[in-house]
């Protein structure tokens, strides 16, 4: 058995690839059109680990998915904990759960899915202005 892939569907692909692949830092693998079904799908990876992909499921025609965060979370291990919140909030993502403890920081993306972001190796240090921010919303 291999892990393959887990699939989001999202409501405005633009607004999700801004997160994922500009934002968050993900590198597009593929995107497929299907005319016939009326959907899109992208896949997306982290740099250094393509075999973890996010698929982006987009639909043509709108439609409501109450509950974004009913499957619980994604999680990406990141190189440096304090610049990936910083380059989030650089493009305007809210970061719902401050790594205060230099280890674990938490996100939403635009359809409401929680990111997980955890520091490679062991916490850095307890840093500002991450270590005085409060939590945002629900994560």
């Amino acid at each position: 058995m291999k892990y393959l892939h887990t699939m989001v569907r999202v409501t405005d692909l633009d607004a999700s690839l801004r997160f994922y692949r500009d934002a968050l830092g993900l590198k597009e693998l593929s995107r497929k059109d299907v005319p016939q079904g009326r959907y899109t799908l992208v896949f997306l990876a982290a740099p250094a680990d393509e075999s973890a992909q996010v698929e982006l499921t987009y639909n043509w025609d709108p439609q409501p998915y109450p509950g974004g965060r009913n499957f619980g979370h994604l999680a990406y291990e990141v190189d440096d904990v304090y610049a990936t919140c910083q380059r989030l909030m650089d493009h305007g993502v809210t970061i719902n759960r401050p790594p205060r403890d230099g280890w674990m920081a938490f996100v939403r993306s635009p359809d409401n899915i929680s990111i997980e972001l955890l520091q490679k190796g062991s916490a850095r240090e307890p840093a500002e202005p991450w270590k005085s921010m409060q939590n945002t919303g629900v994560w």
